[in-house]
């Protein structure tokens, strides 16, 4: 299907992290930059202030590698998935949508990279990093064997709380290993098709 670009020659680009699915920005591109995102493998951005072509993080640094360009359903818009190399938003923080509050995984996620490179005094999940791969791993044993035994034996609430410490435990070892769960959605995703 071709793309439907407005009068002006655009189309809305939702530029959103790949392994979080965060949006990052909302930014336009016109057929050239679609075409240089495509070449390159990076942004490359319309400026409809400076009214100019774009390569996103030309100056800053903050660039971000194309992993799919998607068209929505009527082909007048686009959903770019990166992986971005420091802040989005030009006024330095990570996403320009800040009051859109991260998916509780990726929370999670953001904690547990905290934990591991601060490793405070105290913390559980610091005592997990510092056991290191085997400590973490025979954790994620013990709560798999809970889930089972909530499976079969206890309430659907013991079950779902008994699944969430599992999930804790994979996280802090997906964190450990540099594993995004953006990743193994990606996985998923592979082997349905």
């Amino acid at each position: 299907m071709d793309l439907k670009f407005d009068d002006n020659g655009l189309i809305p680009a939702i530029i959103q992290d790949a392994r979080t699915g965060e949006v990052l920005t909302l930014a336009y591109m016109n057929a050239e930059s679609l075409r240089r995102t495509r070449e390159t493998g990076e942004t490359w951005l319309w400026s409809r202030s400076r009214n100019e072509l774009w390569h996103k993080g030309a100056t800053s640094g903050n660039t971000q590698r194309v992993v799919a360009i998607s068209e929505d359903c009527d082909s007048d818009a686009l959903a770019v998935s990166v992986i971005p190399n420091g802040p989005a938003c030009h006024t330095g923080a990570r996403s320009c949508f800040a009051g859109v509050p991260p998916r509780a995984l990726d929370r999670l996620m953001s904690v547990l990279r905290d934990r591991r490179e601060k490793r405070p005094e105290g913390s559980y999940t610091a005592k997990l990093f510092n056991g290191g791969r085997g400590k973490i791993v025979k954790k994620i044993g013990e709560e798999a064997t809970e889930v089972v035994i909530a499976a079969l034996s206890e309430t659907r609430e013991r079950l779902v709380s008994e699944i969430a410490d599992l999930v804790f435990h994979v996280s802090v070892l997906m964190t450990n290993e540099g594993i995004e769960w953006g990743e193994v959605e990606g996985e998923l995703a592979a082997r349905g098709k």
